[in-house]
């Protein structure tokens, strides 16, 4: 791996890659990747609510080498994680979305392109990995309308359409700082000129809400996703779930799947963490779709929680862009590799032959 910080590091867990990539980044940036909104309540409730979860393993399951492959919206994956959908990848490594995605497509699993990549689409599509692409609703129903048909056209598999962001949060790091997108930095989906405010620094103001005050529409409805439901024949991720209703209304709509998420506790301060959540989606919506956690994940042991309380899979965003940060495309891989290998040596230990199994798995809250 070509680190970017010390010949000699060695990353033994996701989490390793956190500080070497605080060294490397430019501080408001890192603050950007790592902060969430308001007190920050909710960011460390996300960490909080998946250590509270105790797993009780199985024994003389004559489990030796378990398998992690299990099927995400009825496509086959290397393990039941996607890399999240993250914006502007381009602020951690100049090669950004490219060089996550083709991790992705090394590692076999989807990974999901934000609308404010800082990479085309096209471009993140030709590197071949399996593609998801996630939607922000945008005032230009039109632009709305384009990127869906950009987005099936480069091969995506699945949209997720994120529902919790009607305005962008107050984020007081980034408030602090007067962040603004450096110059090579665009949202690369977007027509030239329309993230012009996300450039524009002022002390005490995010540009980048600014720009997504200007550009996001605060008015998505349900009717809007029905609409979507019969505009695109691909499947479609409903991201930003916490109440158990709204999972069930999306199952209502016709929606493949609902992700519990807070959006890495940088929305509503104060919102629960997602795990807390999980097992009452799960419960809400039965078998009508597929429910997967986001926010929080730090390894093998938080996919095998989520399996246990009855998800399909999982969201990694933050510590992949820690490695992306670090060393590219050979930290990403790095980092990929060793989320592979906990989640089997999570799998081993708890008597489960296959991520199925572990679905079936009891769970304790609280130790």
């Amino acid at each position: 791996m070509a680190d970017r910080t010390n010949c000699s590091f060695v990353p033994v867990s996701l989490t390793d890659f956190a500080e070497a990539a605080r060294a490397v980044v430019p501080p408001q940036v890192w603050d950007w990747v790592e902060g969430g909104s308001g007190t920050e309540t909710t960011l460390a409730a996300n960490r909080a609510a998946l250590d509270r979860i105790a797993v009780l393993p199985r024994v003389l399951t004559g489990v030796e080498a378990p398998r992690t492959d299990a099927p995400l919206l009825g496509r086959t994956q290397a393990m039941p994680v996607a890399v999240a959908p993250m914006a502007y990848q381009k602020l951690v490594h100049p090669d950004g979305e490219r060089e996550l995605a083709a991790a992705a497509r090394a590692a076999g699993v989807p990974y999901v392109s934000s609308t404010l990549s800082s990479t085309p689409i096209e471009e993140v599509a030709a590197v071949g990995a399996e593609l998801w692409f996630q939607l922000y609703w945008l005032r230009d129903r039109g632009m709305v309308t384009e990127l869906v048909d950009r987005a099936e056209a480069a091969g995506c598999t699945a949209l997720v359409v994120t529902v919790d962001v009607p305005v962008l949060a107050r984020r007081w790091r980034d408030l602090r700082n007067g962040f603004a997108l450096p110059p090579h930095v665009t949202a690369a989906n977007l027509p030239g000129g329309r993230d012009d405010l996300a450039h524009q620094g002022v002390p005490g103001v995010s540009a980048v809400a600014a720009h997504i005050g200007a550009v996001f529409t605060p008015t998505l409805s349900w009717a809007d996703l029905e609409w979507l439901r019969g505009r695109t024949r691909l499947p479609l991720l409903v991201k930003g779930i916490l109440d158990p209703r709204d999972a069930v209304l999306a199952a209502e709509v016709g929606a493949a799947g609902v992700i519990v998420s807070n959006h890495g506790g940088r929305q509503l301060d104060g919102a629960p963490g997602s795990a807390d959540m999980l097992p009452e989606v799960v419960a809400a919506v039965g078998d009508r779709c597929e429910v997967l956690l986001d926010s929080g994940v730090r390894g093998g042991l938080d996919v095998l929680r989520a399996l246990a309380l009855g998800a399909s899979g999982v969201l990694v965003g933050r510590p992949m862009l820690w490695a992306l940060a670090v060393g590219g495309r050979a930290g990403a891989d790095a980092a990929l590799a060793l989320l592979a290998a906990e989640l089997r040596d999570a799998l081993t230990l708890a008597g489960c032959v296959d991520p199925a199994a572990a679905r079936e798995l009891r769970t304790r809250i609280g130790g």
